[in-house]
């Protein structure tokens, strides 16, 4: 275990908001690990143009604000999603609203989109150009917006040219009504107006970027595929699946078990897979998936793959796993195609 590693564990002793605040410090101060290591080729993937030196990325939420995106990216990840960020800075949920569901290697969050807003996050964004590496953004509505489909618009022509991608994050149980917004007639409004946005940003600037949409794994029959057909009609990039749940698992032992929320870590692993895989038969192969939701190791990611992901990503196991986990989740998950006779992770997408 890496003195990293033991720091991530001492921080349990911390109330979870308070050392998630201790680790963006950290991180700022340059005492992040590093991953000296080149990537293993085998995890190379590309999408939606974006080449990923590997195919494990940071999850929005862990840096909500893009403080410490060069810092994930030397830790190893692959790609890093800041955010979500939304136009007005606020508070979020009252605390407490982030709990650790220790024995269930699981959390439960009610943050509440709580973030600085939209300025300074593009003013930091723009101040790492030229860096290198893959940065995204989250974008997301004010709890008070008015007009949230507007949010959204505002969100991404202010970071035009500053983030690599953009995901549109619909699917947070902590912001009343914004699940609603995955209903058909809301997402075709929805993503009608980011499509035309993006096509007048790409006239103006000359450059065009991928946007991405997240969902629940919360979603009725029929849902999935109405989604799917929407995000093909809009020309959207990928889907991200995906968001934590507000289910709750009879398998949970934790005395925070009860709390709301949404819920992610290990007890999300089953459930967001099979939600991929209805995803990945209903995309049939027009639009990218990332799979996210119960990755802590190397089966986890193996398993989204398999499922249909093109990309993964994690948040939640770092928790429990502290920043080393990613090197070793690379390792296996390399470990893991090669015995089953695959080349890259392309070969193995959808091969369950």
């Amino acid at each position: 275990m890496s003195l990293h590693d033991i720091a991530a564990r001492a921080l349990h002793a911390f109330d979870p908001e308070d050392a998630h605040g201790w680790a963006i410090r950290g991180l700022k101060w340059g005492l992040g690990p590093r991953d000296a290591q080149p990537d293993d080729p085998i995890l190379a993937v590309k999408i939606a143009g974006l080449e990923l030196p590997n195919c494990v990325g940071l999850a929005a939420g862990f840096d909500k604000n893009a403080e410490v995106p060069d810092a994930m990216l030397a830790a190893g990840f692959g790609f890093v999603e800041a955010g979500t960020v939304t136009p007005l800075a606020q508070a979020g949920n009252p605390r407490p609203r982030l709990f650790r569901l220790t024995e269930d290697q699981a959390v439960i969050n009610r943050m509440g989109f709580n973030n600085g807003g939209l300025e300074p996050f593009a003013q930091r964004l723009a101040a790492r150009q030229g860096r290198g590496g893959v940065v995204g953004a989250n974008i997301g509505a004010n709890k008070d917006a008015t007009d949230r489909i507007q949010d959204y618009v505002t969100g991404l022509t202010r970071l035009w040219g500053l983030s690599d991608y953009f995901t549109a994050n619909i699917s947070s149980p902590n912001t009343p009504g914004l699940r609603a917004l995955q209903t058909k007639a809301a997402l075709e409004e929805l993503l009608g107006r980011l499509a035309e946005t993006r096509a007048a940003l790409k006239v103006a600037s000359g450059a065009d970027y991928p946007i991405f949409l997240k969902v629940a794994p919360d979603l009725e029959d029929g849902e999935v595929e109405a989604i799917v057909e929407t995000v093909v009609g809009a020309g959207l990039d990928a889907i991200i699946v995906s968001n934590t749940t507000i289910a709750r698992p009879e398998t949970l032992k934790s005395r925070f078990a009860g709390e709301s929320g949404g819920l992610s870590g290990a007890p999300l692993l089953e459930a967001s897979t099979a939600v991929l895989a209805r995803f990945h038969a209903a995309a049939a192969g027009r639009v990218a998936l990332i799979g996210a939701g119960g990755v802590a190791d190397g089966a986890g990611a193996y398993a989204k793959i398999r499922a249909g992901a093109r990309a993964v990503q994690l948040y939640s196991a770092l928790v429990y796993g502290g920043p080393g986990l990613v090197t070793r989740i690379k390792r296996d998950l390399a470990a893991r195609l090669r015995a089953d006779g695959f080349a890259a992770v392309e070969d193995a997408i959808g091969a369950a």
